[in-house]
C-alpha cells in the first residue's frame, strides 16, 4: 500500500506553465466556503495575512491514489505539504499570518485527514468551484475528477500579494510561505 506520509524520490517536476501569472494583485470574490470546523468562511473578509494553500487531493490510509498518479507532475504529496504547514503552523502564526488549506474534496473527506494529520486549521471545500472558477485557478484531470493544481497564495486583507506556483516538492511549501512572510 502507498505510504502517503512520504513523497518518493524521482517524482516528475511541475513546470511553470503561466496559468497563475494573473493572481497576484487579484482582489478575492465573496464567496462563503465550508470549512472542516463547522463554519462557513469567507475569505474576503479575513482582515489580515493568510496563506492558502491549495492541494489536488489526499489520499486516505489503505485506498489506491488514482492510476498514473505519481506520472503527474506535481500531483502527489498533498498529505507532507498539508503536515508541513502543522508542524510550522505556530511559526507561521508568529509571523502574524492565519493558514487555510483548499481543496475540491467534500468537507466529509477533509475531516477525515485534518484529524488523522492533527491539522490545527481549517481547510476548505471547493467543491462546487466556485472559488478555483472566481479566480481561474489552475486544474487538471484524472481518473473522471477535476483537482486543483498545488498552488500557494499569501493574501492581505483580500488581496492575493504573492503566488507559490508550482510548488515542488510540495513539503517545501511552508518554508517558502515563511520567508516571504519574513522578507
Amino acid at each position: 500500500m502507498t505510504n502517503l506520509n512520504q513523497i518518493p524520490p524521482n517524482l516528475p517536476v511541475p513546470l511553470d506553465d503561466g496559468l497563475a501569472d494573473h493572481l497576484i494583485g487579484m482582489k478575492l470574490p465573496s464567496l462563503s466556503l465550508l470549512a472542516t470546523n463547522g463554519t462557513r468562511i469567507d475569505l474576503s473578509q479575513v482582515q489580515r495575512h493568510f496563506v492558502l494553500y491549495c492541494y489536488p487531493r489526499t489520499g486516505t490510509p489503505n485506498t489506491q491514489l488514482p492510476e498514473g498518479w505519481d506520472q503527474i507532475p506535481g500531483a502527489r504529496g498533498c498529505t507532507p505539504q498539508s503536515c508541513a504547514y502543522r508542524d510550522h503552523y505556530q511559526e507561521i502564526k508568529a509571523l502574524g499570518a492565519e493558514v487555510f488549506g483548499l481543496s475540491t474534496q467534500t468537507t466529509e473527506y477533509q475531516k477525515e485527514m485534518v484529524g488523522r494529520l492533527h491539522l490545527p486549521f481549517p481547510v476548505l471545500s471547493d467543491e462546487q468551484f466556485e472559488f478555483q472558477r472566481a479566480l481561474n485557478l489552475p486544474t487538471f484531470d484524472v481518473a473522471g475528477m477535476t483537482l486543483l493544481k498545488r498552488l500557494t497564495m499569501i493574501i492581505s486583507d483580500g488581496v492575493v500579494v504573492a503566488v507559490h506556483y508550482p510548488v515542488f516538492p510540495s513539503d517545501s511549501d511552508s518554508a517558502w510561505v515563511i520567508k516571504e512572510l519574513q522578507g
